[in-house]
This record gives structure tokens, C-alpha cells and sequence, in this order.
């Protein structure tokens, strides 16, 4: 499939290897592929704030993750979800739910450490299942509007056709399926 990825969408996926191993995640996320688009300057053309997105992410990051549909859910229950996270942060700090879990160390990383040797930044970063799903759905969308390779903007697309975090912060900042899919066909 990658063999069908432009220069720029393979960029994009190095890119999101990039943001996981900066952010000390030890899974690349559909977040570092919104990540890596933003930074690239791919929604750009779409009149797209990069720091009001990326100040979405962090508020998402803070909930744990939580859409406001889960925090609907949860209201519906009874449940306060901005009442949870205060209660959280509290007793552990502030953005408590945001920190990924440490990725652990293998022996040879232990050694180089002891060592005093700097590990290494090749390290393989797995994909999350949504994230490759998210690449599965690019190579879909290019096919059904025709196109023989899979660019940023089936990225773009396939991260928007996706509920969740990442489509929500874009809605928020006017970013919609069938926005970008006027604003990338003209």
C-alpha cells in the first residue's frame, strides 16, 4: 500500500513516527497523524489554526481522551466528567489523564544506558489499530474518488471520516468531512 503514498503523505506518516517518539508514546496515534499534517502545513489551505488544533489536542489529552459525546454519555449517567478530571488532577497533578504510559525498556536499551550510550531514534514505533485504520480508509477514499496515489488530503479525509478526538478538535475549528472535501476538490 505505501508504494501508492506520495512524497508528502510518507512524510506524513514519518512525520507521526516523529511526534509519537518527541512525545515519549510508544504507539503512534491518529493524533500524530493529525500532528504531522498540521506541521506539514497540509491544512493549511483550509484556513486551519495549527496552535488553536493543537491547543484542542491538549484539552482532548486532558480529558483522557474523552469526545463530548462520551461526556454526554456519562452526563446521562449521572456522571461529571469535568467534576472527574478536577478530582484526578487534584490528587495527580495537573494532566494526570493526558501522560502516555512510559514505554518500557528493553535490556539492550538498559545497557546502552548504562553504557552511557544514546538510544537509538530507530526504534520501531507500532501504529494504534485506529491509526492504520485510518491509513487503510486514505487508500479507500483515493480509490473511490479515482486517484492512483494516496495523498495528504486522503489522510485529511480518512482522520475526518473517523469519529473520535481528532475529527471533534477539527469540527471545532471548522473543519467538517464535507468542508474539506469542497475545499480539497477545488
Amino acid at each position: 500500500m505505501f508504494e501508492r503514498f506520495t512524497t508528502e503523505a510518507r512524510t506524513t506518516v514519518t512525520g507521526a513516527v516523529a511526534e509519537a517518539r518527541r512525545a515519549g508514546a510508544g504507539v503512534v496515534t491518529e493524533e500524530h497523524l493529525l500532528l504531522a499534517l498540521l506541521a506539514q502545513g497540509a491544512l493549511d489551505p483550509l484556513g486551519v489554526d495549527r496552535a488553536a488544533v493543537t491547543a484542542g489536542l491538549a484539552e482532548a489529552r486532558r480529558r483522557g481522551g474523552m469526545t463530548r459525546a462520551d461526556e454526554e454519555a456519562l452526563a446521562g449517567l449521572g456522571i461529571d466528567l469535568t467534576e472527574i478530571v478536577t478530582r484526578i488532577e487534584e490528587t495527580h497533578g495537573e494532566g494526570a489523564l493526558s501522560g502516555t504510559a512510559p514505554r518500557r525498556r528493553g535490556l539492550g536499551a538498559s545497557l546502552r544506558s548504562a553504557l552511557g550510550r544514546p538510544e537509538s531514534n530507530n526504534r520501531h514505533v507500532p501504529f494504534t489499530p485506529g491509526a492504520k485504520k485510518i491509513l487503510e480508509q486514505s487508500l479507500r477514499i483515493a480509490l473511490g474518488r479515482g486517484d492512483r496515489h494516496i495523498g495528504t488530503p486522503h489522510l485529511l479525509l480518512a482522520l475526518l471520516s473517523r469519529p473520535g478526538t481528532v475529527a471533534e478538535v477539527l469540527a471545532d475549528h471548522g473543519v467538517t468531512l464535507a468542508g474539506a472535501e469542497r475545499g480539497l476538490s477545488a
